[in-house]
């Protein structure tokens, strides 16, 4: 470690910092394990110093989660360029590698940790959902999508923030393959839905119209037929 003069901080630039070190301290390990003081030493200040850009852990914690959710909403940007099935995966790519980078903290903004039930915490875990919802239907064309469009990617939302959680308890699925799967579930769960309802298949078979012979999707519907032979 080398060792140097000091150098002072605005009151943004410190904040901004205390931020940073929080949120790399919550990453590794579970908010309730991590102290005021431990913060404050990898910060290089005092413990009160702390305490004076932020009224307590909470405030700290849920400033951490705050930079956390916009991290993980800007995920789920992708250009609209070429097939869907192909965006899909880039998408899940970059959300396991926030996964995977940031175990706890991803678990604490999903499960609530330290801060549960706290309005705060709630509200970034829907900004995240939101922003996730608003991706995915400009990647479909659809402003003003049907009940069952609604349904279908909401519920893909959720499938990848469940699969996501379990596959930290111990990670044993490679997560190559839980990407994959989450991009197969998605062409699933629309081809399901198209079953029941004619503006699902209209869509469904948009889609399909633009995937490639070597795309995910493309490669779903191969399995299905070798299962089924």
């Amino acid at each position: 470690m080398t060792t140097g003069v000091r150098r002072r901080m605005g009151v943004e630039e410190r904040r901004q910092q205390l931020i940073g070190v929080a949120l790399e301290l919550f990453s590794r390990r579970s908010p309730d394990e991590v102290s005021i003081d431990e913060i404050a030493s990898a910060a290089g200040i005092s413990r009160p110093l702390v305490y004076h850009y932020f009224p307590g852990k909470l405030s700290l914690y849920e400033a951490a989660l705050q930079r956390a959710s916009d991290d993980l909403a800007a995920r789920f940007v992708e250009p609209k360029e070429g097939p869907l099935g192909a965006r899909l995966l880039r998408v899940m790519g970059r959300y396991f590698d926030f996964v995977d980078e940031h175990g706890p903290g991803f678990s604490a903004l999903m499960r609530g940790g330290p801060a549960v039930g706290s309005s705060t915490t709630n509200a970034l875990v829907d900004s995240v959902r939101q922003a996730a919802y608003v991706q995915i239907l400009a990647h479909l064309d659809v402003t003003d999508p049907p009940a069952r469009l609604d349904l279908v990617v909401r519920s893909w939302i959720s499938l990848a923030e469940s699969t996501a959680l379990i596959w930290l308890d111990g990670r044993r699925i490679p997560r190559e393959e839980l990407q994959a799967q989450l991009v197969h579930d998605f062409a699933a769960l629309a081809a399901v839905s198209a079953a029941y309802d004619e503006e699902m298949s209209a869509l469904l078979r948009r889609i399909l119209a633009d995937e490639p012979a070597d795309g995910p999707f493309a490669d779903l519907v191969g399995q299905l037929i070798e299962l089924a032979s």
